[in-house]
């Protein structure tokens, strides 16, 4: 049994809790800016870097309010996967998908790209902020300088976010070395990126109760008693910041 991976994940966490202390802070701050303002919060990743919108949607103990954009072709249930690979690469595609995501000026959005390099997340930062949204990106800033942007404009996600968290993982995102192989195994981005966007979930929640919000847009379990109930009256309460179905 190989336990590197448990010492790696640790190590990164505590890391990124001291290194990327200041800029978790300013993103709590706008996400709770943004509730008490009763703007719109969205979360954007392609591929694998799209299951911290999973992660964050719909879950107990979540945000209400953050809605995913999931974009079908860059999702993990395409045929053949690859295409994800096309698609992310595709420029146009994530200008297309900001657009008909309803952000509005004053929202937060969410974008998570490991290497930052390409068009899709970068388009949808650089829409967002044209529509007059705040972006908050989680990446992995030593390996997204180490490569070429793939967008014309030659910037990379960091560069045209607002505010950067890094998650201080490996170029190429893999951990683990493994003896008479070449590619490392591992991924550390999705532990990572979780950790960050639950911990600044967490504090945002303190400080808008702390604010005077009686009631956080905080989903309770449906699988406790009453949870359905209570569940229906956040929506109810929280519905214009809403842009999913439920």
């Amino acid at each position: 049994m190989r336990f590197e991976y448990f010492d790696k994940i640790k190590e990164l966490i505590d890391i990124v809790e001291i290194e990327e202390k200041e800029n978790m802070i300013k993103a709590t701050k706008v996400i709770v800016d943004a509730v008490l303002s009763k703007k719109s919060i969205f979360s954007f990743g392609a591929s694998h870097a799209g299951i911290l919108s999973e992660e964050l949607f719909y879950r107990a103990g979540g945000l209400v309010v953050i809605n995913p954009i999931f974009a079908k072709n860059l999702m993990l249930d395409t045929y053949p996967i690859t295409l994800t690979s096309e698609m992310e690469r595709l420029e146009g595609y994530g200008t297309a998908i900001a657009k008909k995501s309803n952000i509005s000026n004053g929202d937060v959005v969410i974008v998570h790209s490991v290497s930052g390099r390409n068009p899709v997340s970068i388009e949808v930062a650089m829409e967002a902020k044209k529509i007059g949204a705040t972006v908050i990106c989680i990446t992995n800033l030593k390996y997204s300088k180490e490569v070429s942007s793939r967008h014309s404009s030659g910037k990379n996600l960091y560069q045209v976010s607002d505010i950067v968290i890094d998650n201080h993982g490996d170029k190429g995102d893999a951990c683990i070395e493994i003896e008479g192989l070449d590619q490392k195994v591992s991924p550390t981005s999705t532990v990572i990126a979780a950790t960050i966007m639950n911990s600044i979930v967490a504090q945002a929640t303190q400080e808008l109760i702390d604010n005077g919000l009686k009631t956080p847009p905080i989903f309770y379990s449906a699988n406790i008693d009453g949870g359905d109930e209570l569940n229906k009256r956040i929506f109810e309460e929280y519905k214009d910041m809403i842009h999913y179905k439920y």
